[in-house]
């Protein structure tokens, strides 16, 4: 298989010297550009056409959510992972809604960067951990009457399964989680995503936001 091809694109030199250092030590990936702003980032990745983009939210010039949106139009094919100090998910809720794939904190420790990218090239989603279990775990404590026709359709478990995969768990957290097994997880995973008709963790993340899920705490 090819490396993922990384552009970074954040406004200080010093993070980006650290990123390139991270990414370029895995032996799946390489950076193949850099911008210290969110328009360089934008007019960068139409040219070089990497997989993954590493995007600063906070950016002079054009901010991440913005070089997102027009990434979205002009290069759908490249996924954008958002890097950011903010854990409001104010910031989560905008970066996905413009087209981000992933989110992650710049506290993160090199193999969550590591597999954040690996997740969003290959096509899916990623949230934090951090965050996700910190938003997850009131959405369990709280059961919310919100929903449509077809949330009526799911069971309370179905739901809370749901919920988990929308914020980026993997079957085997979801296990621990709930206290069930890895194949029960599965087991719910197929049911609720034929329920809905769902093909992909996107649409998952898509309903979601929705439902007005991201924006409990």
């Amino acid at each position: 298989m090819s490396n993922i091809r990384v552009l970074l694109a954040d406004d200080h030199a010093i993070i980006r010297e650290g990123l390139r250092s991270m990414i370029d030590s895995q032996p799946d990936m390489e950076v193949v550009g850099e911008a210290d702003n969110g328009r360089a980032a934008w007019l960068k990745t139409k040219e070089l056409r990497p997989d993954v983009v590493v995007m600063d939210v906070s950016m002079p010039e054009m901010n991440g959510a913005q070089a997102a949106e027009r990434l979205r139009e002009d290069c759908p094919d490249v996924k954008v992972l958002a890097l950011t100090v903010h854990e409001d998910k104010g910031y989560l809720r905008r970066l996905l809604k413009t087209g981000a794939s992933g989110y992650v904190l710049k506290r993160a420790a090199v193999d969550d960067l590591a597999r954040a990218l690996r997740v969003v090239a290959s096509g899916g989603t990623y949230i934090d951990p951090a965050l996700a279990e910190r938003v997850v775990g009131g959405y369990l404590r709280t059961h919310s009457g919100a929903g449509d026709a077809r949330r009526g359709e799911l069971s309370d478990r179905e739901v809370e399964v749901l919920r988990l995969i929308a914020w980026g768990h993997s079957n085997k957290e979801i296990a621990a989680q709930l206290d069930i097994s890895v194949r029960t997880v599965e087991t719910y995973k197929v049911r609720l995503m034929e329920k809905l008709d769902f093909h992909s963790r996107s649409e998952v993340v898509r309903y979601a936001l929705q439902q007005g899920w991201m924006e409990e705490a």
